[in-house]
């Protein structure tokens, strides 16, 4: 067992959940509350996970209990060991440290003991018809379902073909388990379920010893049960299988009774929340992969740039709930502004350059300059800049024929250089298409910033670069990947994709950006917080991603 890392505050925000927590403990039904998390590693984690291992982590953390990843490996025809070891990892870098590590594939053999329980006692039996057939028969919400014509075999019978299935006898889809409960039930989730199947292939976990495999619906509560797991916590659409949550647990009698309780899955604005879509997105390469920073998914995040302190905020601020509703993606791009806020150093990259010559400005010296690292965390101290003769602006600081109240920089207006002087805009030059290409401007050396200079005032400020020391960098500019407009509702999914999702465009930064390494996080002067990326930067080529604006009109 692990030592568990506690990162949930001393008390987390109070939901129904909690409350049924707190109740149990305090009327003596659990002694001690366990919770688990349950991935099937078929897929990377996303955002929506995040909620749920949020929610899982911090309960036991507050209450003193336990907590287990546990993997729901029970379909080895989509999984992989890879998801399994990014799941670990995204975890980890959550913040969170499991009490237990388990596989369901590691409770296959008692699995399949209660399975034969089942039999023995009437409850189950094999079916011989196929996939297409038993859904035919399961009936409807307002007609019942029709029984089997094998659904009368003897224990005995089913027993051996029990036995058959497990040794391969059969092939993918010639026979399955099924549960014997009740063909007219409202609940169509007793109408017999299927609860093993045969299938004939490798598992990354127990290799070739199976070619059957349970169910996720009969699977899942034995695994809650067999961990001693006291609150099985899970998404609304498993509300309905509940009753057959407590009869799988009831009727294989198992020593240990947990208890399954629904809250409402996270939906996000603007985002694909199916893991089946993100594979999708992944398999048809209209990503760079599951941890393509406009994928919601936690690597993504974490390349992008988000913190895991941002996303465990956000994900205890927008609650538990009992019914479905979407939040706004502008939530999430809040909490992670609020947090890189006071740890982001300030520092000024060109994202579109236009050169600036200072004509006044003597040819071969270069002065340094001070500048805050954050102005709103004075303990991040101070950093020098250079300043020469040629420097670099944006394109869009400079307008030959402005329009009223611009206030940037146009023939014959002055404006001040972020921590540096007033230049004043002389004369420019234009390429053969009439696009300007080069500033001739002079720089008054009476009004260095800092020197406590008061006289006139500009009311336009510019951030710029060296150009001597420029270091070039690659921004990686994001919009959201999924349109959500009415124009595109009818649209498949594919075709529902964000062409301006990724822009890429070719800058530069100060020269002190020589030193940043992956993950370092940025706030670029008027731009945004930028994130180094892991992926693509090399020791002669930084990648930046623009993790979020500096500026959004949400209020939480």
């Amino acid at each position: 067992m692990e030592t568990k890392t506690t990162t949930a505050p001393t008390s987390t925000p109070s939901n129904f959940i909690k409350n049924i927590v707190n109740e149990d403990l305090k009327s003596g039904k659990v002694s001690q509350i366990i919770t688990r998390f349950p991935p099937e590693p078929n897929g990377y984690l996303h955002i929506g996970h995040a909620k749920s291992i949020c929610l899982n982590f911090d309960l036991a953390d507050e209450f003193n209990g336990l907590t287990n990843l546990r993997f729901d490996d029970t379909n080895p025809a989509k999984e992989d060991i890879e998801y399994v070891e990014s799941i670990k990892e995204d975890v980890a870098w959550l913040g969170y440290t499991w009490d237990g590590l388990f596989f369901a594939s590691n409770y296959f053999e008692e699995m399949y003991s209660r399975a034969v329980l089942l039999i023995r006692k009437g409850l189950a039996y094999v079916d011989e018809q196929t996939a297409e057939q038993i859904r035919e028969t399961r009936g409807t919400l307002t007609e019942p379902g029709k029984e089997s014509p094998y659904r009368n075999r003897s224990a005995e019978e089913n027993l051996a073909l029990f036995e058959r299935m497990r040794a391969g006898e059969f092939k993918d889809g010639e026979r399955v388990l099924r549960a014997k409960i009740d063909m007219s039930s409202p609940n169509i989730n007793f109408r017999d379920p299927v609860i093993y199947r045969v299938v004939h292939a490798h598992h990354h976990n127990t290799g070739d010893q199976w070619c059957i495999y349970p169910m996720y619906a009969f699977a899942h509560p034995l695994e809650d049960a067999i961990e001693g797991v006291t609150h099985s916590i899970c998404t609304l659409e498993f509300e309905d299988q509940r009753p057959f949550y407590d009869w799988v647990v009831r009727e294989c009698e198992m020593p240990s009774v947990p208890r399954q309780y629904e809250f409402a899955r996270l939906n996000l604005t603007n985002t694909v929340m199916s893991k089946r879509k993100l594979k999708q997105l992944v398999d048809e390469k209209a990503v760079d992969g599951w941890d393509d920073p406009r994928m919601p998914t936690i690597s993504g995040l974490r390349r992008r740039g988000f913190t895991p302190e941002s996303i465990r905020t956000f994900a205890r601020e927008i609650g538990v709930a009992k019914s479905n509703s979407t939040v706004d993606a502008k939530m999430l791009d809040h909490f992670i502004r609020e947090d890189l806020k006071l740890k982001a150093l300030r520092t000024m990259g060109i994202l579109n350059p236009l050169k600036v010559v200072i004509t006044n400005y003597p040819e071969d010296q270069v002065e340094m300059l001070v500048a805050e690292n954050n102005t709103e965390n004075p303990e991040m101290g101070t950093r020098e800049i250079p300043f020469s003769r040629e420097i670099y602006i944006e394109q869009d600081d400079f307008m030959e024929n402005p329009p009223n109240k611009y206030f940037r920089l146009f023939p014959g207006n002055e404006v001040r250089l972020k921590n540096a002087y007033f230049i004043k805009c002389n004369d420019f030059i234009k390429d053969e298409n009439g696009k300007v290409i080069e500033l001739h401007c002079t720089y008054d050396p009476e009004t260095k910033s800092g020197s406590g200079f008061t006289g006139r005032k500009v009311k336009g400020t510019i951030h710029w670069v060296d150009a001597k020391s420029a270091v070039p960098a690659e921004f990686r500019l994001y919009e959201p990947l999924i349109l959500d407009d009415e124009e595109n509702e009818g649209a498949s999914f594919l075709e529902n994709l964000n062409p301006n999702s990724l822009q890429i465009v070719q800058g530069f930064v100060e020269e002190n950006m020589k030193q940043a390494k992956p993950h370092d996080k940025f706030q670029f002067f008027r731009h945004g917080y930028f994130n180094v990326d892991p992926k693509y930067t090399t020791a002669d080529h930084l990648v930046f991603n623009l993790v979020v604006s500096l500026k959004s009109s949400f209020e939480v």
